[in-house]
């Protein structure tokens, strides 16, 4: 992901799932995946350029563009999220140009719960092969993110949840609410039935769907 055709500000995809995924995208083998959360493009380009090496793939990635609340006035950090989406269009662009294979990507800027159910109104139920979540950092948009994406997952696809362990900095210590770890805790703990836990560094987690 280093190539200096894309143009990346951080590494936070390399650092903190590549090395997973290198080993786990091969053994998933998704054609369809749905990312939830796309910022300038990172994991994205790693599954256009590895998927299309030996197959077509079909990307649907929802972001908006406006940043979670640690990116906006008053967070611990700021950041111009026009020019993230920029980058993001620059990013995409190359590495679907420069596929092995076709690639369908579709983007949609909104929020995540509106457009999942969107996709769930469409008949998208049990679509998915593999599911990135990694949008807003607030609890109660990751738990609803979680279990809209279940239900448009297959069964035996994975749900992979970036940020297990991620704590935003903020004056008077951590904010659980603010955090996606309590979040992802509960749909673990609930739908422990449905799912069970692949081994994988903890600040990540994924989870498979057993069952309906």
């Amino acid at each position: 992901m280093s190539e200096s055709f894309y143009q990346f500000t951080n590494n936070w995809f390399e650092g903190a799932a590549k090395s997973v995924w290198d080993a786990l995208i091969p053994q998933i083998n998704p054609k369809r995946v749905l990312e939830i959360g796309s910022y300038e493009g990172a994991s994205a380009c790693y599954l256009i350029d590895k998927i299309s090496e030996y197959q077509d793939l079909e990307l649907h990635c929802i972001d908006t563009w406006e940043g979670g609340i640690e990116h906006q006035v008053g967070g611990s950090a700021q950041t111009d999220m026009s020019e993230v989406e920029q980058r993001f269009r620059h990013n995409t662009k190359i590495a679907t140009e420069r596929a092995g294979h076709i690639v369908d990507l579709f983007c949609y800027k909104g929020y995540s719960d509106i457009e999942l159910s969107k996709m769930l109104a469409k008949g998208m139920q049990g679509y998915f092969d593999f599911i990135y979540v990694d949008g807003s950092h607030q609890a109660p948009d990751v738990l609803l993110d979680a279990v809209l994406s279940f239900k448009l997952l297959r069964v035996d696809g994975v749900l992979a949840f970036d940020d297990y362990l991620w704590q935003e900095p903020l004056p008077y210590g951590t904010d659980p609410v603010r955090c996606p770890k309590i979040a992802i805790d509960a749909f673990s703990n609930i739908y422990c039935r449905k799912t069970r836990i692949i081994s994988a560094p903890l600040y990540q987690l994924y989870v498979q769907k057993i069952s309906e």
